[in-house]
């Protein structure tokens, strides 16, 4: 155990804004409470304890995260183990042994805010194993769990020209015919964001898969089109 959560705690309280707090819980239809802070602010809140820790290892790091995440009382408190993981000095324990409790927290957490912050390590992830990670995307295409089935599809945001769009397309593909909005999201928002890089590709893949495809997955795709073509 790391006890680096009541020095966190302590930090959030002493930055919560009450009179923001209902507003960011209802936006989020969350069952936590909010502190009410602002992202910056927190940001710069857990960075300042992040460094009372260091010197940072792996397992130092993962205890940290998971203390954080499982015994936080607020929104706020999750988040802060968001953000350690995205810490930049933290950034190389992005590593397969890392992926366990990186899955705990997307199916913990079950909720976009959490799930997407949750792309970034994924994404790392599957750079340093692209071939066991690609087996996983795979399966977790296909799970029964939904919030794995978007991380599937949005784990290589940000990637450019490293994207390998074969296994995008075969995320896509089991859920392209879901009614599920925060999949039809994730298929367009993965669409569009490969789009900057490579738009005649997206074009035509959204071109050849018109009748499968949502509208929402559709505009979302399209959204940059007529600046990039």
């Amino acid at each position: 155990m790391s006890h680096i959560l009541p020095k966190i705690r302590e930090a959030l309280q002493d930055l919560a804004d009450p009179e923001r707090a209902p507003d960011m819980k209802k936006y989020m239809k969350s069952e936590m409470d909010f502190y009410g802070i602002r992202t910056p602010l927190r940001r710069k809140g857990c960075t300042r304890i992040f460094k009372e820790f260091e010197p940072w290892d792996f397992d130092k790091w993962q205890s940290a995260v998971l203390e954080l995440w499982r015994k936080a009382e607020f929104r706020e408190e999750r988040y802060s183990a968001l953000d350690l993981i995205d810490w930049k000095p933290c950034i190389k324990f992005h590593t397969w042994e890392a992926l366990p409790m990186v899955e705990e927290m997307i199916v913990s957490g079950a909720w976009w805010d959490f799930c997407d912050a949750l792309t970034l390590p994924l994404g790392n992830i599957l750079r340093a194993e692209p071939k066991r990670m690609r087996e996983l995307m795979l399966e977790w295409s296909t799970n029964d769990h939904m919030w794995k089935r978007r991380s599937s599809i949005l784990c290589q945001l940000r990637f450019k020209d490293e994207l390998d769009f074969t296994l995008l397309q075969q995320c896509i593909d089991p859920n392209i015919d879901s009614k599920e909005f925060f999949l039809r999201k994730a298929i367009g928002w993965a669409l569009r964001d490969y789009a900057w890089t490579h738009p005649q590709i997206v074009k035509d893949y959204v071109e050849a898969n018109e009748d499968r495809l949502s509208g929402l997955s559709k505009r979302e795709a399209l959204k940059n089109m007529h600046k990039l073509l």
